[in-house]
C-alpha cells in the first residue's frame, strides 16, 4: 500500500484566527489561556482535515506560535541571555512571553530585549528567527509543548507522525555569535538532546518522525556532509523510525549521502527537482522507504493527477510497498483552503488547488499507485484533467502585443543615459541634501481607521469619492507628521494599499486575486500573494495621482514607491507555463512605464523595492549566475528609463548580500537601503570588502519590534556603518517599511532617528 502523509500544514487558519488571536495578546485583549485555546482549536481542526481526507498519518510538530525554527531554538534551551530565562530552560519550560520577545523584542511579560534576527527561509517567503550560537553552548530539553501536541493528537485518536527540524539543518541556518567558532562544534554536544527527543516521542507511541534536511539540496562543505553521516550513526539508535525530509530542490552531489543516511526513509522534492527521481532509485537501499514530494507544496496550481499516474508508475513497481507519497514540501506555503473563494471565476478555480485541496490530490494519487482508486479518486482525475486541458487552450494566458513588445527590448533599455558620478551631481543640484540625509521605506501605519475605510470601500458602503477623500487625508497627514519630525526625504505613506505586491498587480492585467488566500509570512504577518495566470501589462497609471498629490503638500522631495518586478514575481503564485525570466521581463516593462509617468508628473525620486532578490537566488550556487543576470537586467529595464536627476532608489530586507555584491551594485541603483539593525551593522561587511560604489542607506532600528530605539544605539550603528562606508554616501533610514507599526511607536523611534542624523552631522560635518 502507497501511504500518503503531508510534511507539514498551514496554521494560520482559514479566517487568519491565529493572527488575530496573536495580535490580540499582544494588546492585552485576550489572556494566555485564549491563547492557548486558539491553538489547540486549530491543531485539531488541521490534524481532523487530513485524517477526512484520508491521510495515513497526521503531521504534529508543525504548529508553532511564531516561528518553528524558533520552536525548535526553546525546545533545545538556545535561548540568548539577554532573555533572562535561564532558570526556565534549567526547569525545562521555557514561558510563552520569552519566545515572543525573542521573536519581537517585547510581549505582554518580561523585560524587552534586541530581538533574534529574521531572515529568509532558504528561499521562500517565509521568515524565521535565526538561532543564536555561542563557543561551548549547552542545549538540553526546555519546553514540553512538542510532548503536549503529540499527547493532544493521539488522545483525538489520530496516527501521529512528528516533523522536526534536523540538527544539521537547525545548526546550518544558525548564526555563530563569535568569529572563531565553527557551528559544527556544537553538533556533538546537540545530539544528546536529539536523542533524548525521540526517546520521549517513541515513549508516547510516536513510531515515525520527520527530520527536515533541506540543507541536504545546498552546497555543504566537507565537513558538513561528513557531519551527516556521524550524526545519523548516533540517531540511528533511538527507538523511533526516521524518515530524512529534503526539499526546496534536489540533492545533487548529496545524493549518495542522503539515500545512505542510516535511517529508515527519505523525502525527496520532486517537483522542484523531477530529474533526481531515478538517480535516487537507483541509489536507494532495499530496505528504505522514499517519499516522493509529487505535489507542488508551493504554488497553487492543480496537479495533473493523470499524467503524475503515469510518472510514477515505475517508482511503484521499483518500490512496491517502500512508496510514500506527499507534498514536495510543508503546505505552509500555500493558503489554507480553497472552497473558502467565493469570489473567484469557475473557469480559474478549476485551476487552482490550496493546501486542502493539496491533501486530496495526495491521497488519491496514493490510492492511483497502490491500486486502491474508487469512484471519487477516478472523478477527481478526471475532472483534474478537464480543467488542465481547458487551461492549456484558454485565451487568458498570452497577449500577442506584450511579446512583441518584449522582442524588441535590446541593450539600450537595460542602462542610464550616464553613470553614477555623473548622475550624483545632477541630483546634489536638484536636492541640496544634508549628510546623513533621513528617509524612511515607504510605508507608514495602516490604521486602523485607514483599514475601515478600506473594508467599506470594498462592500460598497464607502463610495469611490469619498474612499480617496479619507486616503488624501491620510497622505496629507503623513507629510505632517514627516515635515514636523525633519525629515529630509519623505514618503506619501501608502495610505491606499493594501500589500506592496497586490496593490499593483490588481491594477496590472495577468493579475489575479483571491478573498482568502493568506499564506503566512512571519509571525502573525500574514500575505495573500496573487496569482499571475497569463501575460503582464499595464492598462493605465497605476501610483502617479497620488503620487502627484503628495508632493503637492510639500516643497520638500518626496519618493514615489514601486515594487520591482523580481519581487512582484518571487512575491506572487507564478503562472508554470513559462520561463519565470519570461514573466519578470514582462513585469518590469509594465514597472518601467510607471516611472516614466512619475518622473513626467514631477516626483524627483522613485523607490523601486526590491526585498525578494536574494530570495530568488536558487540554492546551489552553481545556478546564480543565469538568474542574477536576467533579475538584474529586469530591475534595470525598470529603471533604466529615468533620466540623470531622478534619483532611483531600491530596498533589500533580510539578505546576505556577501556573495551577490557585485550583482547588487550592478543594478545601478543610486540609493540603496536594507536591513542590518539586527544583525548590528555586520551586512555592510559585504559593501566595505567590495567597495560599493553607489549611495546606501543601512537600517537604524528594527522595524519588527515595538521597542523604540534609542538615539545612542542608532549614533553608534551608524558610526560603524561610517567605517565602512563615506560618509558623504551614508543615509538613515529605518530597515523596513512601518505599517505594522502604530504612531504611538512610529514618531518617537523617528524624532530619534533624526536626532541622530544631527548628532552626526556634528561630529563629521
Amino acid at each position: 500500500m502507497t501511504l500518503a502523509h503531508v510534511l507539514g500544514y498551514p496554521r494560520i487558519g482559514p479566517q487568519r484566527e491565529l493572527k488575530h488571536a496573536l495580535e490580540a495578546y499582544w494588546r492585552g485583549e485576550i489572556d494566555r489561556a485564549g491563547l492557548e485555546a486558539c491553538g489547540r482549536e486549530l491543531r485539531a481542526r488541521h490534524w481532523q482535515a487530513q485524517r477526512d481526507a484520508g491521510l495515513d498519518f497526521v503531521t504534529v510538530g508543525d504548529f508553532a506560535f511564531y516561528d518553528q525554527i524558533l520552536n525548535v531554538s526553546v525546545l533545545l534551551g538556545a535561548v540568548p541571555p539577554r532573555f533572562n530565562a535561564q532558570d526556565e530552560v534549567a526547569r525545562g519550560e521555557v514561558d510563552l512571553d520569552t519566545q515572543f520577545r525573542m521573536a519581537r523584542g517585547r510581549a505582554p511579560s518580561g523585560t524587552p530585549a534586541t530581538a533574534c534576527e529574521m531572515t529568509k527561509y532558504f528561499d521562500t517567503n517565509y521568515h524565521y528567527l535565526v538561532p543564536e550560537l555561542h563557543a561551548g553552548q549547552s542545549f538540553r530539553l526546555a519546553s514540553s509543548r512538542l510532548f503536549d501536541e503529540v499527547a493532544e493528537a493521539r488522545a483525538a485518536g489520530h496516527p501521529v507522525k512528528v516533523t522536526l527540524t534536523g540538527p544539521l539543518t537547525w545548526l546550518w541556518l544558525g548564526k555563530a555569535c563569535e568569529e572563531d567558532i565553527d557551528r559544527l562544534s556544537l553538533l556533538e554536544s546537540l545530539l544528546p538532546v536529539y536523542a533524548e527527543i525521540l526517546a520521549r516521542l517513541a515513549e508516547q507511541g510516536v513510531a515515525w518522525v520527520q527530520l527536515d534536511e533541506p540543507a541536504l539540496v545546498q552546497d555543504l562543505p566537507l565537513a558538513w556532509r561528513q557531519a551527516f553521516e556521524a550524526a545519523y550513526n548516533v540517531l540511528r539508535a533511538a527507538p523511533v523510525k526516521l524518515l530524512v525530509a529534503t526539499y526546496f530542490g534536489g540533492l545533487g552531489d548529496n545524493l549518495q549521502l542522503a539515500v545512505n543516511l542510516p535511517v529508515e526513509g527519505l523525502h525527496i522534492d520532486a517537483i522542484r527537482a523531477p530529474d533526481q527521481l531515478t538517480a535516487v532509485l537507483d541509489n536507494l537501499p532495499g530496505y528504505k522507504v522514499l517519499s516522493i514530494g509529487a505535489i507542488d507544496g508551493r504554488n497553487v496550481w492543480r496537479a495533473d493527477l493523470g499524467a503524475l499516474h503515469e510518472r510514477l508508475a515505475n517508482a511503484r513497481m521499483r518500490l512496491g510497498e517502500r512508496l510514500w507519497l506527499a507534498p514536495s514540501c510543508s503546505l505552509l506555503h500555500v493558503p489554507v483552503d480553497l472552497e473558502a473563494e467565493e469570489g473567484l471565476d469557475e473557469e480559474l478555480k478549476s485551476w487552482l488547488a490550496f493546501a486542502r485541496q493539496k491533501l486530496d490530490e495526495t491521497v488519491t494519487l496514493a490510492r492511483l499507485l497502490g491500486n486502491r482508486a474508487g469512484a471519487e479518486d477516478r472523478a477527481r482525475v478526471a475532472a483534474a484533467t478537464t480543467a488542465l486541458d481547458a487551461r492549456r487552450a484558454s485565451p487568458r494566458l498570452h497577449r500577442p502585443e506584450v511579446a512583441q513588445r518584449l522582442a524588441r527590448v535590446g541593450d539600450a533599455e537595460l542602462s542610464r543615459d550616464n553613470p553614477y558620478p555623473v548622475r550624483a551631481r545632477a541630483q546634489r543640484r536638484v536636492f541640496d541634501l544634508p549628510l546623513f540625509p533621513t528617509t524612511t521605506i515607504g510605508s507608514f501605519p495602516q490604521t486602523a481607521e485607514i483599514r475601515a475605510a478600506r473594508r467599506a470601500h470594498k462592500t460598497g458602503e464607502l463610495g469611490l469619492e469619498a474612499y480617496e477623500s479619507r486616503m488624501r487625508d491620510e497622505i496629507a497627514d503623513a507629510v505632517r507628521r514627516q515635515e514636523a519630525l525633519g525629515i529630509d526625504m519623505l514618503v506619501h505613506g501608502e495610505a491606499e494599499r493594501n500589500d506592496m505586491v497586490e496593490y499593483f498587480g490588481e491594477q496590472l492585467d495577468g493579475y489575479v486575486f483571491t478573498r482568502n488566500g493568506w499564506v503566512q509570512s512571519y509571525g502573525s504577518r500574514c500575505v495573500k500573494p496573487p496569482v499571475i495566470v497569463g501575460d503582464v501589462s499595464r492598462p493605465a497609471p497605476m501610483t502617479v495621482a497620488w503620487s502627484r498629490y503628495a508632493q503637492s503638500l510639500t516643497r520638500r522631495p518626496m519618493k514615489g514607491m514601486l515594487t520591482g518586478p523580481v519581487t512582484m514575481l518571487q512575491w506572487s503564485f507564478v503562472r508554470d507555463d513559462q520561463p519565470r525570466e519570461t514573466t519578470c521581463r514582462q513585469i518590469a516593462l509594465a514597472l518601467r512605464d510607471e516611472v516614466a509617468d512619475l518622473e513626467a508628473a514631477g516626483i524627483p525620486a522613485i523607490q523601486i523595492d526590491e526585498p525578494a532578490l536574494r530570495e530568488g537566488l536558487p540554492l546551489r550556487q552553481g545556478e546564480w549566475q543565469a538568474y542574477l543576470d536576467w533579475a538584474v537586467a529586469c530591475f534595470r529595464l525598470t529603471a533604466s528609463v529615468a533620466r540623470d536627476a531622478t534619483q532611483i532608489h531600491t530596498h533589500m530586507c533580510y539578505s546576505e548580500f556577501n556573495d551577490i555584491i557585485a550583482a547588487i551594485a550592478a543594478l545601478d541603483a543610486d540609493v540603496i537601503t536594507i536591513e542590518t539593525s539586527r544583525s548590528h551593522m555586520e551586512l555592510l561587511d559585504a559593501f566595505r570588502d567590495f567597495a560599493y560604489p553607489n549611495e546606501i542607506g543601512p537600517g537604524v532600528y528594527d522595524i519588527h519590534s515595538p521597542n523604540v530605539p534609542e538615539v545612542a544605539w542608532m549614533v553608534q550603528l551608524m558610526e560603524k556603518a561610517a567605517e565602512r562606508i563615506p560618509v558623504e554616501r551614508l543615509w538613515i533610514n529605518p530597515d523596513c517599511g512601518l505599517k505594522t507599526r502604530s504612531w504611538d511607536e512610529v514618531e518617537p523611534a523617528l524624532a530619534n532617528m533624526v536626532e541622530a542624523a544631527r548628532e552626526l552631522r556634528r561630529r563629521h560635518g
